[in-house]
């Protein structure tokens, strides 16, 4: 039986030139003195998973129907080991656009920017999330900012979620964008997904166009942009709010259309779809959608004079990369929505299901119908834009991922052409997940270490070693990528070398990690009686002190999380290291502008202390945590 897992997939469109700057190797770059200055467009589609797209068919067909992104595969490089910096949304989305890998950032998962707490029940949860960040920093240099500096036009279309929510500050404008729009389109929810279907009526906000598709606000709003700005070199991030939930179309013709294809039932209850594998109408009829807008973009590109470069078209002045923002979300809300296999787990699981993302790159100079097993990762985006583009990078800017343009303009199968940050060849690619599965990976060549945090008192193992691929002859061929066989028993030093090297890129990044609960009822966790405990604490202005008893486990870490907002709807909490005195007690200055305030303990087991106790992060989304905190 297949197993059941999740995607998410990233459009980048990269409109990007032939003078762009490369390794002082020799390179196929397109050389053109009249050549304008090229455009990026970096297109990030939201949940679109690496056998959703039919190009990616391995072990069985796809039912999906994406002839303008296989298309796209035929133009140019199609990537079969490419992985998103994340398996959730916003950690991707964030480091696509910051360049900094989610463990460094602080910004490991969505919405956060909240103090650590239990889920839902403080009896029966045994661990729980790190802080982490609702954002990016508003100052940070975006590589939207460094082409808005370097005279760009610079849009951005669709899905954001680089912040708490949605609509919480930074916004797009705030952050490198000239431009934004964010309208949902087609993919708003509506009550019932089996009623309201678009027509050709005129005054049908949705209404179908001469191919039978419905109006998406959110693929014109691309559009529009291109249209306004093609006299200008631009630079336009269309993040499609397609496929994410809600799992629903407004063509009733596409889902009478998959429920023929797949010899299903047309549905007659609109809350749940419960067939497994890749057999969900409603979805199907969203991916053809997708490819559909996308459709539309390449084609504006490939049809529409470019009014800089007289007789040519926009398309020859454009590199286009086609990927994803984490693996395909396989069942949520009643819902199965796809299927990942042969690649284990989905979204929101650091397993290659949650992370193996499509990529597709085509563009001047780049060798068409090409298909590489180089390892890529969305962090390369940023550094490959510099490059591509000729613009240096910024001074003390720091970038974690690799130039990709030697490789894509010279011989896009070969890996020896992608640099780590020391000149070396990039074997190596670290993921960090302190949540809801609690995992850190590392791939080195053919084999990828899980390091599993919640193992203690279970049957997980605290290591999984798993070899995807065997090159001992020359060329990668396929062993496990199912991640099924575990071999950390039979290759013990294997593992420890990698857990080792882990370890040191985790803590040169100061990543943060999950924590005990000591209030779990089971008898597995070791120390949970001996967690210190806050006995009071005092103020002096701007300083606090905490009298903390130490019952058998001393204290390993002290932070104080804080809100300068306590109370507003967006509250957003940060944290700031506590000093921790040798006999427990504990100050903190309270930073300028502090409202309410918490007291972080970890002890040497890893158990955290809250002061006060917070409620439950289920209870916090329907009101605030600066209720139970200290008032400042």
């Amino acid at each position: 039986m297949k197993k059941y897992k999740s995607h998410f997939l990233i459009v980048i469109v990269l409109v990007l030139g032939c003078k762009a700057k490369v390794d002082s190797t020799a390179v196929s770059k397109p050389q053109d003195d009249e050549r304008p200055k090229p455009n990026v467009v970096l297109i990030l589609t939201d949940d679109l998973g690496w056998q959703d797209v039919k190009s990616y068919d391995i072990d069985a067909p796809s039912p999906y129907e994406t002839p303008n992104i296989d298309a796209l595969a035929e133009k140019g490089v199609q990537f079969w080991q490419a992985y998103s910096p994340a398996p959730t949304c916003a950690p991707s989305r964030c480091a696509i656009m910051s360049g900094n890998h989610p463990a460094r950032a602080q910004k490991t998962h969505v919405v956060g920017g909240a103090p650590p707490s239990v889920y839902n029940n403080k009896k029966a949860n045994r661990l729980m999330d790190p802080w982490y960040s609702g954002r990016m920093p508003e100052d940070e240099l975006t590589i939207a900012r460094v082409l808005q500096q370097n005279k760009y036009i610079t849009g951005h279309v669709g899905k954001w979620h680089m912040a708490i929510n949605h609509k919480a500050y930074p916004q797009p404008e705030d952050q490198g964008f000239d431009f934004t729009a964010s309208d949902r389109g087609a993919t708003k929810r509506r009550a019932n997904r089996l009623q309201n279907f678009a027509t050709t009526d005129a005054s049908d906000p949705y209404r179908l166009d001469e191919n039978g598709f419905p109006y998406h606000q959110n693929s014109e709003d691309a559009l529009t942009f291109l249209q306004k700005n093609k006299e200008n070199p631009f630079f336009l991030y269309y993040a499609t709010w397609l496929v994410h939930a809600p799992i629903h179309t407004r063509s009733e013709a596409l889902l009478k259309k998959y429920c023929e294809k797949l010899g299903v039932a047309y549905p007659t209850d609109p809350n749940k779809w419960p067939l497994e594998g890749q057999n969900n109408p409603y979805y199907c009829a969203m991916v053809e959608m997708l490819d559909y807008y996308v459709g539309k973009v390449i084609n504006y590109l490939e049809t529409t004079d470019d009014p800089r470069w007289p007789g040519h078209k926009l398309i020859e002045n454009t590199y286009l990369i086609f990927t994803s923002d984490n693996g395909g979300m396989e069942r949520a809300h009643g819902d199965i929505i796809t299927d990942n296999y042969p690649l284990d787990k989905g979204k929101i699981n650091a397993k290659e299901g949650g992370t193996r993302v499509p990529l597709l790159i085509a563009g001047p100079g780049i060798k068409k119908d090409v298909e590489s097993d180089v390892m890529i990762n969305g962090l390369d985006f940023y550094p490959t834009i510099l490059s591509l583009l000729n613009i240096e990078k910024p001074l003390d800017k720091n970038l974690d991922g690799s130039d990709l343009s030697s490789l894509l303009l010279t011989d896009p199968t070969d890996p020896t052409l992608v640099k780590d940050n020391n000149g070396k060849q990039r074997e190596t690619m670290m993921w960090h997940f302190p949540h809801s599965s609690y995992q850190s990976t590392l791939r080195i060549g053919d084999y990828k270490l899980i390091r599993n945090y919640d193992h203690q008192g279970t049957s997980k193992p605290q290591f999984e070693l798993y070899q995807l691929y065997d090159s001992s002859k020359g060329k990668q061929q396929r062993v496990d990528i199912e991640e099924s066989h575990n071999l950390a028993n039979q290759l013990p030093e294997l593992a420890k070398t990698m857990n080792d090297s882990l370890t040191q890129m985790l803590t040169e990044m100061k990543a943060s990690y999950p924590y005990y609960i000591p209030y779990f009822k089971g008898d597995d966790l070791l120390g949970k009686e001996n967690v210190p405990t806050v006995l009071s604490h005092s103020k002096n202005r701007d300083e606090v002190t905490f009298i903390v008893k130490q019952n058998g486990a001393k204290i390993k870490q002290a932070n104080l999380i804080y809100t300068l907002n306590g109370g507003a709807r967006y509250e957003e909490w940060f944290r700031l290291s506590a000093d921790v005195k040798f006999n427990g007690t504990v100050k903190v200055k309270l930073p300028k502008g502090t409202t309410h305030y918490v007291l972080n303990i970890i002890d040497v087991n890893n158990f955290l202390v809250s002061y006060p106790e917070m409620q439950t992060e289920k209870k916090a989304r329907k009101g605030n945590y600066a209720s139970k905190a200290l008032i400042n």
